[in-house]
């Protein structure tokens, strides 16, 4: 008898799915891990670098926005990512948060981590269309990040919340010009199990060499299973870090699934 045969796309299947399964564990046990800033307004500066006046003023914006449309768009600033890429972080704190409508998941996050000197759109599943990772990007390149570069934290928020608002209130047609993403693609059974098996081994050998795209692979599974699991958040009204907004404020149940865009400076 040969032994030396080639494994069936099955075997090879159950093999990546096993290998799959122990990178989500250990991704689990460092998600665990992680502590973020209590959500106690619509601006959350753990890292202290808005000054007084530009909370003032971002403030009512955001406050405006959410009475007009219902979106919740919030500020954060924090003193470290604790070792994690911004992608991840930004995801699970938005989850954590809850941010926008559930039923809608019309929430907005943008993070500064000045620490690590990068910065991050996370937008809601429902923004997605609107808020679209490319202007995401456009946002971050011109408006926040060239005022971040010069320490100018400040100016780079109010900013960028400028043109994160104007995108969520200007008429749609003017900005959406949304490509494709879906391919229809009709394939012969056996094409299929190995293109399967090759996508199998490409998730893999992403979970194991790249943390960011581990984060977001657990993110999305964890947020499928548990969309409404609880908040890992220290509280939902009052915690450490500077704020803006202060009592009664909080996620109204949204998610995300790590749309949006990040930069560094």
């Amino acid at each position: 008898m040969s032994r030396g045969r080639t494994s069936s796309p099955r075997a090879w299947g159950g093999i990546c799915l096993a290998i799959v399964f122990s990178a989500l564990l250990c991704a689990v046990v460092a998600a665990l891990a992680l502590t973020f800033p209590a959500l106690t307004g619509r601006i959350v500066d753990q890292a202290n670098i808005l000054t007084s006046e530009a909370r003032n003023t971002i403030e009512p914006k955001l406050a405006d926005l959410e009475a007009k449309s219902g979106i919740q768009l919030v500020v954060a600033t924090v003193a470290s990512l604790e070792d994690q890429e911004i992608e991840p972080y930004a995801n699970e704190l938005f989850r954590s948060w809850k941010l926008g409508e559930k039923t809608k998941n019309n929430g907005v996050l943008l993070l500064v981590a000045p620490n690590e000197r990068r910065v991050r759109i996370e937008v809601g599943y429902g923004l997605e269309g609107t808020l679209t990772d490319a202007l995401s990007k456009v946002i971050i390149t011109n408006a926040i990040a060239p005022h971040l570069k010069t320490g100018d934290f400040s100016g780079g928020v109010s900013r960028g919340i400028d043109d994160i608002i104007t995108v969520l209130t200007t008429d749609a047609s003017e900005w959406q010009k949304r490509p494709s993403l879906r391919l229809d693609n009709q394939q012969t059974p056996d094409s299929v199990s190995w293109l399967l098996i090759a996508a199998l081994i490409a998730l893999v050998t992403l979970l194991i060499v790249s943390p960011g795209f581990r984060w977001f692979f657990l993110n999305v599974l964890l947020n499928i299973i548990f969309n409404s699991g609880g908040s890992r958040s220290t509280g939902g009204y009052s915690g450490g870090g500077s704020s803006s907004g202060g009592g009664g404020f909080s996620g109204g149940g949204g998610s995300s699934g790590g749309g949006g865009a990040s930069g560094s400076w």
